[in-house]
């Protein structure tokens, strides 16, 4: 079926997501030349503007997330890219020659191919009190709400970069900072185990997890089980940071691309989907490492290879125009 294109709303690419993968895309197709679409449904720089400072992105010492969104958005917008944010996609046809992204203000855009870099959220405990007290007490982002625990004791929970990470880093607010992990060993960079570990502030309960939550106002207390022998420990606390995975966003994305069994998109080495003209890049994919270095890496060969796409595109276009 012939899908009629408002020409102002018709562009070559449309990229979904506006994280270090969608950005980095953007700013690579609209240097190339090619008229780009960014939607976003949050705030431009996806979970990476949570991250307090990034120390490892090669040629920057040091940068918050925050600023290094920032930096992107300019680059991409430089080079002609089209940018909304805080936007909810409502539908998405993904099928045919010309792809169709619809939104809730009633605005839909069409487009010859589509990078999705919907990123993902953060993951829950999901014990009792955790919904009544986020915001209250539990955060799941040091660098937003860190300032309020100021001289208080907090609690970090998970065993990965970003967890011991952000433990070190919360401790330039709160007076000491206890890591409360699931198994024995912690899944992190030598460097970062070695940084929290050295810590004076820092403490440990290994084989261990928070099973409730406890606070009327705010958070008071958390129930602390051991994994090993069962015993609970009543531990009285002012926060608890939670950084223990993430998940895909892309339920949205159901049946209308090939995801696996955790959510996550299945890419082939140059990014394509199993739709012809849709790519995906960054967290959203089935990978092993996620970084912001490699979602900028998956955004850009997402980018160079919807590049070579649609110059097919439009040398078919071309020939059909002859004809």
């Amino acid at each position: 079926m012939h899908k009629m294109m408002n020409q102002s709303k018709h562009y070559d690419t449309i990229v979904i997501g506006a994280g270090p993968a969608g950005l980095t895309a953007g700013i690579y197709l609209s240097r190339a030349k090619l008229k780009t679409l960014i939607l976003n449904e949050g705030t431009v720089g996806g979970q990476m503007v949570l991250t307090h400072e990034i120390a490892n992105f090669p040629g920057v010492e040091s940068t918050s997330g925050y600023q290094l969104a920032n930096i992107m958005k300019k680059q991409a917008k430089s080079f002609g890219c089209d940018i909304l944010a805080n936007v909810n996609i409502c539908d998405i046809d993904l099928d045919g020659d010309i792809k169709t992204v619809a939104i809730t203000d009633g605005s839909t855009y069409t487009s010859d191919s589509v990078i999705l870099t919907p990123g993902g959220r953060p993951r829950t405990l999901n014990v009792p009190g955790e919904d009544q007290l986020k915001g209250k007490g539990i955060s799941y982002c040091a660098t937003c709400d860190g300032d309020f625990f100021t001289g208080k004791e907090i609690v970090v929970v998970g065993g990965g970069n970003s967890a011991l990470e952000e433990a070190v880093s919360l401790t330039k607010y709160a007076t000491t900072v206890t890591v409360v992990h699931q198994f024995d060993h912690f899944q992190a960079y030598e460097h970062a185990i070695e940084e929290a570990r050295e810590h004076l502030q820092i403490n440990f309960v290994m084989e261990s997890t928070i099973s409730a939550f406890y606070g009327n106002e705010n958070l008071e207390s958390v129930d602390i089980i051991s994994l090993k022998t069962g015993e609970v420990t009543n531990f009285k606390t002012d926060g608890v940071f939670i950084f223990i995975g993430y998940i895909p966003n892309t339920e949205f994305l159901n049946k209308k691309v090939e995801l696996n069994q955790w959510g996550e998109i299945v890419v082939m080495p140059d990014m394509s989907t199993n739709i012809e003209g849709v790519y995906a890049a960054g967290d959203c994919t089935a990978k092993r490492y996620r970084q912001v270095t490699t979602a900028v890496g998956d955004g850009t060969i997402a980018a160079l290879a919807v590049s070579n796409y649609m110059n097919e595109v439009k040398a078919k276009q071309k020939e059909l125009i002859l004809v």
